[in-house]
């Protein structure tokens, strides 16, 4: 499935947006205020040019014993990160997400802007009725392949339970 078919059946906020040269101190205002674990870094042309993680501001900000009031995001986001097309396959990117271990990615349109950003959770989320179905198509067709001992099974558990009966009753 399509991040954008996902997206159009269930609708995310907009992304929580900054400046490369806004203080590291608004974002994290705002990243508090709404319970953001992350804010894109955009351009003026709203082109993805960074990422601010929690984990950035704890490595990059407070470890070193920067001023958050001080500090632009510029010095401390993460720059260029992966990003995400609309047209993206949701599976395939919860395989790269997975495998290079990183927890989100900004979803941009065709001309490069910002759209959405996904989580790890939203494409567990997105993706649970697809293995739902999945599983029951598995459990449907080894019910079919073994219908036979299944048949058999039955059978000798009502012959036994018979015998126990005919010879209780004797």
């Amino acid at each position: 499935m399509q991040i954008k078919d996902r997206l159009a059946a269930s609708p995310k906020p907009e992304p929580f947006t900054v400046k490369a040269t806004q203080m590291v101190s608004e974002a994290v205002e705002k990243m508090a205020e709404f319970n953001y674990g992350s804010a894109i870094v955009i351009d003026d042309d709203q082109k993805v040019i960074g990422i601010i993680t929690e984990r950035d501001i704890v490595k990059r900000l407070v470890k070193p014993g920067l001023v958050a009031a001080n500090t632009p995001i510029s010095s401390i986001m993460t720059e260029g990160p992966r990003v995400a097309r609309e047209d993206d396959e949701i599976e395939d990117w919860m395989q790269v997400m997975s495998r290079d271990r990183f927890r989100r990615i900004p979803v941009v349109d065709g001309s490069d802007k910002i759209k959405a950003i996904l989580t790890q959770t939203d494409m567990v989320a997105y993706s649970w009725p697809v293995l739902m179905r999945q599983a029951t198509e598995i459990a449907e067709r080894d019910a079919r392949r073994n219908y036979v001992y299944l048949l058999i099974g039955g059978a000798a558990l009502i012959y036994a339970i018979a015998m126990v009966v005919v010879f209780h009753s004797i």
